[in-house]
């Protein structure tokens, strides 16, 4: 009789063990939920004019430059649209300040266009590209978040 009750218990307790990892992920996804919550509610936001898409193009000569050395955006969820069409390969990296953190980046290509979307607050933010050299010789910019 004692065995019944004891695998009963075991049983019990396996089940509470993984609800409890069940509960552990499920927190997790509630964490990440309510971290993606204020980005919807920016991306809502954003739809009363705080979501910018913005385009830039690196020189298709291969010069070491953008198409533009400004770009102007309002806060939200930001999409910055690159084309590359010069054999060279190059990227757009979006940084906070002049040496802050790197917020996003698209990958290093040529020929054809990648985009990054960040959610950005007010501010001013560099955007460049971050192959070794190019930010150096002239492919930098300023992003400004109102």
């Amino acid at each position: 009789m004692l065995k019944h009750p004891a695998l009963l218990l075991s049983a019990a307790a396996l089940a509470l063990g993984v609800a409890a990892c069940g509960g552990s992920s499920k927190s997790s996804s509630s964490a990440a939920a309510t971290s993606s919550a204020p980005a919807a509610t920016s991306s809502s936001a954003a739809a009363g004019g705080g979501s910018s898409n913005l385009a830039i193009a690196a020189n298709s000569s291969g010069q070491l430059s953008f198409d533009k050395k400004t770009l102007s955006a309002k806060a939200g969820k930001v999409t910055i649209t690159m084309t590359n069409s010069s054999s060279l390969g190059h990227n757009i990296t979006i940084q906070q300040g002049t040496s802050g953190s790197v917020l996003g980046s698209t990958p290093t290509f040529s020929g054809g266009s990648k985009s990054v979307t960040v959610n950005l607050k007010p501010g001013t933010y560099t955007f460049f590209c971050s192959v070794p050299g190019h930010r150096a010789g002239g492919m930098v910019g300023t992003l400004t978040v109102s």
